[in-house]
C-alpha cells in the first residue's frame, strides 16, 4: 500500500540478549529458523510489525500509533496493490487452494517490500506495519495443516520460502488475545475469523515467540481498548527511544 506518513510514551518488556532461533515445529518437534536474532537497540529507523489473530485490536492501535508518530512510515499487510487485491479475493474464497493461496500472500510480501519497506527504511524512517511476515507463517501454516497438500511441517515450509528474500522486523508488538473472544468480536465473517482456526493460528504465534522471545512484546488484548493502545505506544516509545 502506499506509504502514509504520520508520530506515544514510553515502556514495557524491552529487549535482553540475543537468542538462537530454535523452538517448537508444526507437531511440537525443533524447527530450525533462518538466523540468529539481535534484539534491536532504539533506534528512529526501525521496522516494527504488529500481529495477532483477527479481532485482537491491532488495527486500532496502529491507527492510534499514525497519531501519535506522525512522521513514520505506515503500512500493512495485505496491501492495496492488485498483488493484494488478489490476496483478498482469495479470502472471501473458501475453496481457495491452499498452496495457492500461500503464494498469492508471499507474492504481496515481496512487492511491499520492494515498493515500500526497503526503500521507506533506506531513508532513515520509522517504519510501522499492521500484519507483516509472521502474520503468513501463523494463518497460513494453519490453513496448510488442516488441507491435503502434504506439507509435513507447515511452519518450517512457510519460513524457508521467505528466508532468501524476506528482511524480518527489528521488532514485533503481538496482540494476545484467546480465539473464542477473537471470533466473537471479528464477527466470524469469513474463513479466517472461525474459532478452531484461530486457535490453531494462535499456537502457531506461540511457536514463533518461542523461538524468538526477544523479538516480541506481548500486549494482553484482552485490556480496554485504550489501555492496549497506550500499552502498545509505550512499546513504541521504548523501542525508538522516542
Amino acid at each position: 500500500m502506499p506509504a502514509v506518513r504520520r508520530r506515544c510514551t514510553k515502556k514495557d518488556d524491552s529487549p535482553s540478549a540475543a537468542t538462537g532461533r530454535s523452538g517448537r515445529g508444526d507437531t511440537g518437534r525443533a524447527f530450525e529458523t533462518p538466523a540468529v536474532y539481535s534484539p534491536a537497540r532504539p533506534s528512529a529507523t526501525m521496522l516494527i510489525t504488529l500481529e495477532g489473530i483477527d479481532g485482537s485490536g491491532k488495527t486500532t492501535a496502529w491507527e492510534t500509533l499514525r497519531d501519535r508518530f506522525p512522521d513514520a512510515t505506515f503500512t500493512r499487510e495485505p496491501t492495496d496493490s492488485w498483488y493484494g487485491d488478489a490476496v483478498y479475493r482469495s479470502i472471501e474464497t473458501d475453496d481457495a487452494d491452499p498452496l495457492a493461496e500461500l503464494f498469492l500472500y508471499t507474492a504481496d510480501h515481496a512487492d511491499h517490500l520492494s515498493r515500500t519497506i526497503e526503500p521507506a527504511l533506506a531513508d532513515g524512517d520509522l517504519v510501522i506495519s499492521d500484519r507483516y511476515s509472521d502474520s503468513r507463517f501463523a494463518y497460513q501454516a494453519a490453513t496448510l495443516a488442516a488441507s491435503d497438500v502434504g506439507i509435513d511441517r507447515p511452519l518450517a515450509y512457510i519460513r524457508d520460502v521467505h528466508e532468501p528474500f524476506s528482511r524480518p522486523p527489528d521488532a514485533t508488538i503481538y496482540l494476545d488475545l484467546d480465539a473464542r473472544t477473537a471470533a466473537e468480536r471479528s464477527g466470524r465473517t469469513n474463513k479466517f475469523e472461525r474459532d478452531g482456526y484461530l486457535a490453531a493460528v494462535r499456537e502457531n504465534y506461540e511457536r514463533l515467540i518461542d523461538a524468538e522471545p526477544d523479538r516480541f512484546h506481548r500486549v494482553d488484548a484482552t485490556a480496554p481498548p485504550e489501555a492496549v493502545c497506550d500499552r502498545v505506544c509505550d512499546l513504541v516509545a521504548e523501542l525508538t527511544g522516542r
